[in-house]
């Protein structure tokens, strides 16, 4: 067995990680800087929080999709996600959550795993739709509670301004559900009282949310203010480089994801986004009238993105990996260290992806 430059949460070590029945048993080596030597890089496995779709399917369209989403996304080092659901009718919404809630007890061979629903919609501003389609509404406890006991939703997106909207967040945050701030016209001030409430992160900062404007600061600036997780998209088109690090500066555990739709692993051509067709093309997906919907990035490319603006591979990994992890409060996640689940990709000195391994399984992800 080679040896690797293994990021563990204490730095990095060059030796060997063994693992048995899924999980990591043993990190042999010793203390090491990864630029004294050239060996290949092993880091945990990317834990993507937002995922529409991807290798030419949408999670909207049910059961027949999301092992191709799955087996799509493990070939760019994603060894976990949140499958994430559209605005539609409650109708549509309950029928893939009831199918993704039996998907997510198992894991195919081959594939990432489902760690649960990052619920979108539909309890967002339909005045900052972004690419959702119109079918928002305000959310009611008994329809959520519905939906809670299809499917292990561990996140949800929610306008706080929205009347009734704060009473939600503080009932559904003490039972542990993630509440996002997201798809917002609210103000600083809402924005601030959310997070007393209890909401704990906010979606794709920067879009879809009121920005912050020195006199207005905006839903953006209360992130920038007081958040201690964000989610961010590192494609470098929804976010300038310039914002992305005033980010990084002031949200200490900021995490990226891809929010990726089915056109991701796929080339250029339209593709469907819930009940929208999209076009892929010039790197991004866009509607029919040029709005940005969603994205065809994966997450070893948000590796390489987050490296290029200055980031040490380090930090970018635990922005892609230990964060997430620790916002679900899956701490056998995110992390190589004995004990956790045996979740790693392998990158070149390039970072090129070399080799994926879920929960001990390695993933022939080239010939997928």
């Amino acid at each position: 067995m080679s040896e690797d430059n293994i990021l563990t949460p204490q730095g990095w070590v060059r030796g060997r990680l063994l693992h048995q029945d899924g999980k990591v048993i043993a990190i042999e080596g010793s203390p090491c800087n990864p630029a004294d030597n050239d060996l290949p890089y092993l880091l945990p496995g990317f834990i993507d929080l937002h995922v529409h779709g991807g290798g030419g399917k949408d999670i909207m369209q049910g059961r027949d999709a999301f092992q191709t989403i799955t087996r799509t996304h493990v070939r760019f080092g994603t060894t976990s996600l949140l499958a994430t659901t559209m605005t539609a009718p409650s109708e549509e919404i309950r029928q893939v959550l009831e199918q993704l809630g039996s998907y997510a007890e198992q894991r195919p061979k081959g594939c990432a795993r489902v760690l649960g629903v990052h619920l979108e919609g539909p309890y967002i501003n339909p005045g900052k739709l972004g690419a959702q389609p119109n079918f928002a509404h305000t959310a009611l406890l008994a329809e959520v509670e519905q939906y809670l006991a299809l499917a292990p939703i561990r996140v949800i997106t929610i306008a706080p301004e929205v009347a009734g909207h704060d009473g939600l967040i503080r009932e559904l945050s003490a039972r542990g559900v993630r509440m996002q701030i997201g798809h917002t016209l609210g103000s600083y001030e809402e924005g601030v009282a959310a997070l007393a409430a209890g909401a704990t992160s906010f979606t794709h900062l920067y879009n879809a949310m009121s920005p912050l404007h020195h006199r207005e600061p905006g839903i953006v600036g209360a992130a920038l203010a007081h958040a201690q997780y964000a989610e961010l998209i590192p494609d470098l088109l929804h976010v300038h480089p310039g914002a992305m690090r005033v980010a990084l500066r002031s949200i200490p555990c900021l995490y990226c994801v891809t929010d990726s739709t089915a056109a991701a692993g796929m080339p250029d051509g339209e593709y469907k986004l819930g009940s929208h067709t999209v076009t892929k093309c010039l790197g991004g997906v866009r509607l029919a009238d040029g709005t940005l919907a969603g994205s065809t990035l994966t997450m070893d490319q948000a590796l390489r993105n987050l490296v290029k603006i200055g980031l040490p591979l380090a930090e970018a990994s635990q922005r892609l990996s230990q964060f997430p992890a620790d916002y679900l409060g899956i701490p056998e996640r995110g992390r190589l260290q004995p004990g956790s689940w045996a979740d790693s990709v392998r990158l070149d000195r390039a970072l090129t992806l070399t080799a994926v391994m879920v929960e001990g399984e390695d993933i022939d992800f080239k010939n997928a």
